[in-house]
């Protein structure tokens, strides 16, 4: 999605290696704050740190695995502000959306996202069972892989990460097919706005439900990456680093694939180990 704002900066550093130093301009993957803006009913419902970029399709990833939205029709309008009393590129930091009239959602859920980072929210087993309550099973697929392909995934994350390449500074969400083909890719500071991205660009493309899908995320799986995914029903989830005790407990509960330290030739399976053959 067009964004005036860059999602990268260059500045000015000091390099030290050993008894030298010389400066020299490096990437910096942009923060910037993105506040989401309900119209109908008027009410701010979350501010995050992102990286410019994507962003309709993060308010779309965000709002679909809170349940706020679950069809595009539910969606009448988004944009950026457009208050003359808000100035310049600080209009790009806003996103308004106004939901289809007649749309009443529960917004209490939001109220731990009023601020949100890159860190985990505080979660526990009342979580897990208000996802229940929200009417989520445990995910049927019968989608199946081998370990061969699943070790192909990391490298095309890897080499698909633009922004990381030239900045180190991101994390990447990777949608692909059961084949292993690489669908689509999303970087952000924050791994869970990489993956609402993500699940935003397939929401807006009419994808979802992803149960024939794999999602691959840079960096650890915790449980709000779970909770995400089980909203678009993954069936596979993989992870470059280690996933949390809640997020194993998470994946067991709905027969959810999980697996870790994805690196070259080698990974760990934490539940679901039955669909791969």
């Amino acid at each position: 999605m067009f964004n005036r704002q860059k999602s990268q900066i260059k500045s000015k550093i000091l390099v030290v290696n050993h008894s030298q130093r010389r400066s020299r301009l490096d990437n910096l993957a942009t923060e910037e704050p993105l506040e989401i803006r309900l119209v109908n009913p008027s009410k701010t419902v979350a501010i995050t740190m992102r990286t410019p970029g994507n962003d309709f399709d993060l308010v779309a990833g965000f709002l679909y695995s809170e349940g706020i939205i679950n069809h595009q029709k539910d969606i009448q309008q988004i944009s950026y502000c457009v208050d003359p009393n808000v100035d310049g590129e600080q209009r790009y930091n806003i996103v308004n959306v106004n939901l289809r009239e007649g749309l009443q959602p529960d917004l209490h859920t939001l109220e731990r996202h009023f601020f949100t980072s890159s860190a985990c929210g505080v979660c526990g087993k009342m979580s897990i069972e208000s996802l229940k309550l929200k009417g989520f099973s445990p995910i049927e697929s019968n989608l199946s892989l081998t370990p061969n392909l699943i070790y192909t995934l990391s490298e095309k994350l890897r080499s698909a990460q633009g922004i990381f390449t030239k900045t180190g500074g991101l994390h990447a969400a990777a949608l692909f097919d059961f084949q292993g083909n690489l669908l689509k890719l999303r970087e952000d500071v924050g791994r869970h706005n990489a993956l609402d991205k993500l699940i935003g660009s397939a929401f807006f493309s009419s994808e979802i439900p992803l149960n024939n899908h794999i999602v691959m995320v840079s960096g650890r799986s915790s449980f709000e990456i779970l909770q995400k995914c089980i909203t678009a029903n993954v069936p596979i989830i993989c992870a470059v680093s280690a996933p949390s005790s809640l997020a194993v407990t998470l994946a067991k509960e709905f027969n959810v694939t999980l697996i870790g330290f994805l690196r070259e030739k080698r990974f760990n399976i934490y539940s679901g180990w039955e669909r791969i053959v």
